[in-house]
C-alpha cells in the first residue's frame, strides 16, 4: 500500500473530517481512505437523458398506446 501526504488542509475541513470518522466510528485516516474510495472507485451517476438514451428500442409504438381511448390513465391498482 502506498502512502499519500495532503499539506494545507483547512482546519474546518479536518474538523469535519474527524467528527465524520466518529459518526462511523472510525478513525480520520479510515474515513480519509473511505471518502477517497467512494469518490474515486464507484462509477459516476448518470443522468435522466443517459438514462433514456441507454434503454433499448424494443417494441412497437402501438405496443405503448392506450385502449380506453378516454386520455386518462387505467386505474391499475383497482
Amino acid at each position: 500500500m502506498a502512502d499519500l501526504l495532503v499539506r494545507g488542509v483547512d482546519e474546518e475541513l479536518v474538523k469535519a473530517l474527524k467528527k465524520r470518522a466518529g459518526a462511523h466510528g472510525r478513525s480520520a485516516e479510515a474515513e480519509h481512505r473511505a471518502i477517497l474510495a467512494a469518490a474515486l472507485l464507484t462509477p459516476p451517476r448518470r443522468n435522466l437523458a443517459e438514462l433514456l438514451a441507454a434503454m433499448p428500442d424494443v417494441g412497437r409504438d402501438a405496443d405503448f398506446q392506450r385502449l380506453d381511448g378516454s386520455g386518462e390513465a387505467a386505474d391499475v391498482f383497482g
